[in-house]
């Protein structure tokens, strides 16, 4: 995979899960969009631990709210962004 499609696919996956956020994490989310956009590749590896992270935490709130819909949009999303992380190998498959 190309360094340019790397940072791409990160960059989409956050921006989806950057619309199904809260305020304050879309703005977390909106920030590491730009991180990932504007670093090297060999950044991405720590940047998709804090997406995943953040995904983490948006799915926790959601459950903590009761709010269901929401959070089946953000596992839904989680889900591939750790998928991608994987088949990218930016993330260990342990």
């Amino acid at each position: 995979m190309t360094r340019q499609y790397l940072i791409g696919e990160l960059s989409v996956r956050l921006e989806q899960l950057q619309r199904v956020a809260q305020h304050s994490a879309g703005q977390d989310i909106a920030c590491l969009r730009q991180q990932v956009e504007a670093r090297p590749v060999t950044a991405l590896a720590a940047e998709m631990i804090r997406a995943l992270d953040l995904a983490d935490r948006l799915c926790w709130e959601s459950l903590s709210q009761g709010d269901a819909i929401s959070f089946a949009r953000q596992a839904e999303i989680s889900a591939d962004l750790r998928l991608f992380a994987v088949c990218a190998r930016l993330l260990d498959d342990r």
